[in-house]
């Protein structure tokens, strides 16, 4: 099984102090690295770029409890990855089937901004996460910086997979990427991304696995 960071992971200190600024001033979130969640043998990964303030930094659950974890969920129910029901809580009994989700950078950055030295500190988890997972035929990315992120945990060169709404590529044998702009409030209300273009690279996804 792949490596998590643990709790007080230190490996980018400027991500460390405001957790532990955070700690004090809202001890009732979870304030840590954020581990992934769903089916330990996965046949999709999705990566999102990092947990956000009252999402999955409050709750410990990758996308839970925001506006971009309301529409993701809502896509892997249409799309039978999950099973219950979602109601933006750690414990509500979600399960997802058939598909994990994670971050790029694990940690909550001040203004959901990681710099870079974060996002490669934090890449060797994903790189050990994507080896292990025997089971992936897909990785969904949502945003450029996870996207490149990915491509980069996998040893790739970003001018050969550049990023783009609903891009596809072939990667490591039958595995392939899908790549779509972040499902964030930002997004979604400016109409950069809609709920179908969101759902439509669900779709895709689903007609490749299911084969």
């Amino acid at each position: 099984m792949f490596q998590e960071p643990d709790r007080d992971c230190d490996l980018c200190p400027r991500l460390r102090g405001f957790l532990l600024e955070l700690r004090e001033t809202l001890p009732d979130y979870f304030n840590a690295p954020v581990p992934s969640f769903g089916d330990p043998a996965p046949e999709l990964l999705i990566v999102g770029l990092a947990p956000g303030m009252h999402g999955a930094n409050r709750t410990g659950r990758p996308f839970t409890g925001d506006w971009a974890g309301d529409l993701l969920y809502s896509a892997l129910d249409k799309y039978g990855f999950s099973k219950g029901t979602y109601a933006a809580s750690p414990d509500d009994g979600l399960e997802l089937t058939g598909a994990m989700i994670t971050n790029a950078v694990r940690c909550l950055p001040p203004q959901n901004k990681p710099v870079g030295a974060e996002a490669a500190a934090c890449r060797p988890f994903l790189t050990d996460q994507i080896a292990s997972l025997k089971s992936l035929k897909a990785i969904m990315t949502l945003g450029k910086i996870s996207h490149d992120n990915t491509i980069r945990s996998l040893g790739l060169r970003l001018k050969d997979y550049p990023f783009g709404h609903h891009k596809i590529y072939e990667i490591q044998g039958d595995r392939r990427i899908y790549s779509s702009y972040h499902c964030s409030r930002y997004n979604t209300n400016t109409k950069r991304l809609t709920e179908k273009m969101f759902f439509d690279v669900f779709a895709d996804i689903r007609n490749y696995i299911s084969g």
